[in-house]
């Protein structure tokens, strides 16, 4: 649905006409006409260009399409249900105050003028993001802030703030919004298009091996998808995965979760090790000791993150012996240039410079790490509900892991 917003009117008026197999039967559960209801059924098949419903003498039915949408209409519903019953948590006493069928009242417009004001801070900017005027905007919202007697909005020297509620609903909004865009996805699969798009938050080590060959035999196969990958902060990227802007995220499993919402899938085990250019003075030098390593400048990921624990780990209790000289990186690329044109160290995996050690570009020193195995795979969030050409991603990515076991 993009930037639009989905008329939520027309989506519960399709979800009752599905239930009931009749026009006459859903106009009494949604109060609309007959003729309204046909209308809006008309609308959304015009807009996903594909008949949902098969008119009969004996009543309306479901295509192929129109169960394929029914699914995804139901779990848009439920996220909407489930962001309102959670913002009213959070709002305590103040939200019971509002309409107790919030979720049946709440409108497209409004949710999607929340989202804006959540990406930008501001309203205006929030209005030229959805592509209405500022009024508009600033009246959807506020009618929103009305209908739930929550406040959802507070200024601030920047700007607008959303409240713990207001980003709780915004999120879940956000899935249901996605979770339409994954119908059009599935209908236009159904209808043999790969026109769908897939986005993924991938950590180093996925990058040099395992997403690459997911990737090249899946586009071989269905060429027209539209594979995006994004790197990042984990803690980034998560942020991204929880609000939908990301289906998966493929690296370092973290233990524990770092919150519940989201499940780990393991694809294999991986161990680090010290890395050096081909060459280098320590390379073939036996019972390396810390002061050894202790004489060289080294490259180490940034505090936080798994690896930079061990690197300190190393050093610990080994007072005046950590290395001096030392630069934080995470790219890959600038980790290789640097290697090659120095004597520095780092500490990663073998896996992410494979190529490099079979050339013989770089070498792996000979000292014990202990055990250093991690966990390496794919992180979901639990309702995550994959059309066909993502699981079949997801199972690519399965078995190129398997081949690294």
């Amino acid at each position: 649905m993009g930037r639009t917003a989905p008329n939520l009117r027309h989506l519960r008026a399709f979800r009752a006409v599905a239930q009931h197999q009749s026009i006459s039967r859903a106009s009494e559960e949604v109060y609309l006409s007959q003729p309204a209801i046909t209308q809006a059924i008309a609308k959304i098949e015009k807009s996903l260009e594909t008949e949902l419903f098969i008119r009969r003498t004996d009543g309306v039915f479901l295509t192929e399409p129109g169960n394929l949408f029914l699914v995804r209409a139901q779990r848009a519903q439920d996220f909407i249900s489930h962001g309102v019953e959670e913002a009213r948590k959070l709002a305590g006493s103040k939200g019971a105050k509002g309409f107790a069928n919030l979720d049946q009242l709440v409108s497209g417009v409004q949710l999607r003028a929340l989202i804006a004001v959540a990406e930008t801070g501001n309203f205006s900017l929030a209005a030229r993001l959805v592509g209405i005027s500022q009024p508009s905007l600033y009246r959807a919202a506020r009618d929103l802030e009305r209908l739930s007697a929550i406040t959802l909005f507070r200024k601030t020297s920047q700007g607008i703030d959303l409240t713990a509620s207001a980003q709780v609903l915004a999120r879940f909004a956000k899935l249901a919004f996605a979770e339409l865009d994954q119908a059009n996805i599935e209908i236009e699969e159904q209808q043999g298009h790969d026109t769908g798009r897939i986005v993924v938050g991938t950590m180093p080590l996925a990058r040099s091996y395992i997403l690459p060959t997911a990737i090249n035999q899946v586009t071989c196969d269905r060429p027209g998808i539209q594979i995006s990958v994004i790197d990042g902060r984990y803690e980034d990227l998560l942020h991204g995965l929880r609000y939908s802007e990301i289906d998966f995220l493929i690296g370092a499993l973290r233990e524990p979760l770092p919150i519940e919402d989201v499940v780990q899938e393991e694809l294999f085990k991986d161990s680090l090790a010290l890395i050096v250019r081909a060459g280098h003075p320590l390379q073939r030098r036996a019972s390396l000791s810390i002061e050894d390593l202790s004489e060289f400048p080294w490259i180490v990921p940034r505090e936080g993150v798994p690896t930079r624990d061990k690197f300190e780990g190393i050093f610990a209790g080994e007072k005046g012996r950590r290395p001096s000289s030392i630069v934080e990186a995470s790219s890959l690329i600038l980790i290789r240039g640097l290697l090659q044109e120095s004597d520095r160290i780092t500490i990663l995996s073998s896996h992410q410079v494979r190529h490099e050690l079979a050339k013989g570009e770089l070498a792996a020193l000979d000292f014990d790490l202990g055990d250093t195995r991690r966990s390496i795979g794919l992180t979901f969030r639990k309702d995550w509900h994959p059309t066909a050409t993502q699981a079949l991603f997801v199972e690519t990515l399965r078995n190129a892991g398997s081949q690294l076991k």
